[in-house]
């Protein structure tokens, strides 16, 4: 898959669920407050990569060399090296008072890049889930599966937890807690 094609996609997808680019153009840049390697703060306003989940903090995986790694620190430091390099750009598709929801794009080599593929194509970011399971984006979830495959970045390690078992699993046993 090319990575314009994907871009294209995400954007297409945005659009047919009823989320709208909205807004000046904004750029991620070194400098920005990473909260997760999904998620980052600049100035008075917090952004979202829509359709990408990030790995949790506090879940690890285990290296190559037998060293146990924080796996949301692994996504952070994915995310921050793609920003130094390439200064994505980016477009509010949906907007809450605590939170913009955005696409974004970077230019490397001679392809425009859409950065939800990047990151979750190498392996260091997952398609995230809508509240019925289905994948926000279903380019994300293609390019995830692709990953997956071909054990790139975190899934080359056999016990890395996918965030969204963990999510869900969180989520089913704050239930039961309430019943």
């Amino acid at each position: 898959m090319r990575w314009a094609s994907a871009s294209v996609l995400a954007i297409a997808f945005a659009s047919s669920v009823g989320l709208a680019a909205s807004g000046p153009e904004i750029r991620l840049h070194p400098g920005v407050t990473l909260v997760t390697g999904d998620t980052w703060i600049d100035g008075q306003n917090r952004y979202r990569l829509f359709g990408v989940q990030s790995c949790l903090r506090r879940t690890y995986f285990t290296n190559t060399t037998g060293r146990r790694l924080d796996c949301g620190e692994a996504s952070m430091a994915f995310l921050a090296a793609f920003i130094k390099d390439t200064a994505p750009r980016c477009t509010a598709i949906a907007t809450t008072p605590q939170l913009s929801y955005v696409v974004c794009s970077a230019s490397v080599g001679d392809q425009e890049v859409d950065l939800g593929t990047a990151l979750i194509s190498r392996g260091y970011d997952f398609a995230s889930l809508d509240q019925n399971g289905l994948p926000a984006n279903p380019a994300y979830a293609v390019a995830e599966q692709q990953a997956r495959r071909s054990k790139a970045g975190l899934w080359q390690f056999p016990d890395v937890q996918h965030p969204s078992l963990t999510l869900g699993e969180a989520a089913t046993r704050a239930r039961g807690e309430r019943q």
